[in-house]
């Protein structure tokens, strides 16, 4: 099957449509060579390539339509109900003190999202583990996740579609959830980014009925509810966000297909309206809301999207106090590409932040049984220019989830997080900070920019409930300061 971009290309060159043209040309010259049956030659062919033309056209797949009205949503928008929560898993046997703020649970709010739906389901994970058997481990702690496939399993039979992406080249595994679903009429595509752009789809995100959105740090794993530390934001009620997203599913969606070439440049129907300049604006409860989403890699961004590595920048060059960033992994390189390259982008913008204009910097990073120690000069180097008799604050602890009774599991007990939040704005994406992630590698990230009165702010700002956990995390006995790591058996990156 050719891809949808070269099926037109392909019908127009094809010998025999070719030959039928040019047969037809030869028969109507031959009514001799005045200008005017010359004229009429020329605009024969013409006519007759314009039918081929719309025949190309009418046998392309069929292109969402996101001004269709779905059921239960009157007039195709519901931005006026709109809700937005920010959505977390703590792993099990880990305690933080009382009164500590948390997101709302994963498991939870997969189960709201599946439950509400009633015409469609899109789900992007990088793959699919919801099963211990998936992963050779025998544990009690799959059960939510087991239940997590049992319900996307069952929507077809109520009628709702759903669709589920994966990447090619994965993880390793041997899940059989993509086969469970198929056999209960969920259709299931796998993207090539090795192929298309160099990386893997590690996007992880959701769309119900193309007015509920979740994007967040989760795989579909059953290791993300209760065995890994992820970060997330669920929307409700937000069709202007959801159509949005939808459009990058979508990009995914005609990758997927056998044969697949990006297309130069991306057809209009990608385009965005909601972007860095133009956030869509929503208000509710006297809060003032700017959301946007940014993408990558470049080569599956048309001109209008915000790429994520320029949303990344942005909002650390506008911080004018804090910024308090958590993700998994910091490398200013290239990781997985060889020869390995030095990849500044980042790095360079937060010094400029600390140095040039004073800003305190927070970075937590992650440290488990499976951090790469490659990346501790990259901390180091970065908490070195930390000065408090010059105004230079760099700070830097690594995050270490207990593995406890957990060492059975593989690629666990580990902080997923990747997120960053300023005195300006905050920002939920799916990618690490290294540099294969924004260059070929697909991910998303959630912009949130809010306003409100100090009373409400502390209640109804989702901006300042992540500052929040961030500074619970920061504060917790799970951080730990670089100068007092020493040996710590469950973090690689101790001596």
């Amino acid at each position: 099957m050719t891809s949808e971009y070269t099926r037109l290309r392909d019908c127009q060159e094809s010998n025999e449509e070719a030959e039928s043209c040019l047969r037809t040309c030869r028969t109507w010259y031959r009514l001799k060579s005045s200008s005017c049956v010359t004229l009429l030659v020329i605009l024969g062919c013409l006519t007759f390539l314009g039918i081929l033309l719309a025949i190309a056209v009418l046998e392309r797949p069929a292109e969402p339509k996101d001004n269709v009205t779905l059921p239960g949503e009157p007039g195709g928008s519901a931005d006026e109900q709109w809700s937005m929560v920010l959505v977390e898993s703590i792993p099990q046997h880990m305690k933080y003190k009382a009164n500590a703020t948390f997101g709302f649970p994963l498991d939870k709010a997969w189960h709201e999202l599946i439950s509400v739906a009633r015409a469609e389901v899109d789900v992007v994970s990088f793959y699919w583990t919801l099963t211990g058997e998936d992963i050779g481990v025998n544990s009690t702690s799959d059960a939510p996740g087991k239940a997590i496939l049992r319900e996307l399993a069952a929507l077809p039979s109520r009628n709702v579609s759903v669709r589920v992406l994966t990447s090619v080249p994965s993880v390793r595994t041997i899940s059989t959830d993509l086969e469970f679903l198929k056999k209960n009429g969920v259709h299931v595509r796998k993207v090539n980014f090795g192929l298309l752009a160099g990386g893997v789809l590690h996007s992880k995100f959701w769309i119900v009925d193309r007015k509920h959105v979740f994007i967040g740090s989760a795989n579909m794993d059953w290791r993300a509810i209760t065995q890994v530390k992820e970060l997330g934001v669920a929307v409700f009620n937000c069709s202007s966000l959801a159509k949005d997203l939808r459009k990058i599913f979508q990009s995914y969606w005609v990758m997927g297909l056998q044969n697949s070439s990006l297309p130069q440049p991306w057809p209009p129907q990608y385009d965005t309206t909601i972007n860095q300049q133009h956030p869509l604006l929503l208000k509710k409860d006297n809060v003032t809301t700017q959301l946007y989403l940014s993408a990558s890699p470049p080569s599956f961004c048309p001109p209008s999207r915000t790429q994520d590595l320029e949303t990344v920048l942005s909002i650390i060059s506008e911080a004018q106090h804090f910024v308090h960033a958590a993700v998994m992994d910091y490398f200013p390189a290239s990781r997985f590409k060889k020869p390995m390259r030095y990849w500044p982008y980042i790095d360079d913008a937060i010094k400029t932040a600390a140095f040039e204009r004073k800003v305190k910097i927070r970075l937590l990073i992650s440290c488990g049984m499976d951090s790469d120690p490659a990346m501790l000069p990259f901390l180091q180097s970065l908490a070195s220019i930390d000065n408090p008799r010059l105004n230079i604050s760099v700070e830097m602890k690594l995050y270490i989830v207990p593995v406890a009774n957990q060492s059975n599991i593989p690629f666990t007990r580990v902080n997923h997080n990747k997120y960053m939040v300023t005195d300006k704005k905050a920002y939920i994406g799916t990618s690490n900070w290294s540099g294969d992630y924004f260059m070929n590698t697909a991910g998303v990230g959630l912009v949130i920019s809010q306003k409100a009165p100090p009373p409400i702010w502390k209640t109804g700002a989702l901006q300042d409930q992540l500052r929040e956990v961030f500074n619970r995390d920061w504060n917790s006995e799970f951080a730990v300061k670089l100068a007092d790591l020493g040996h710590h058996p469950d973090c690689a990156l101790s001596t």
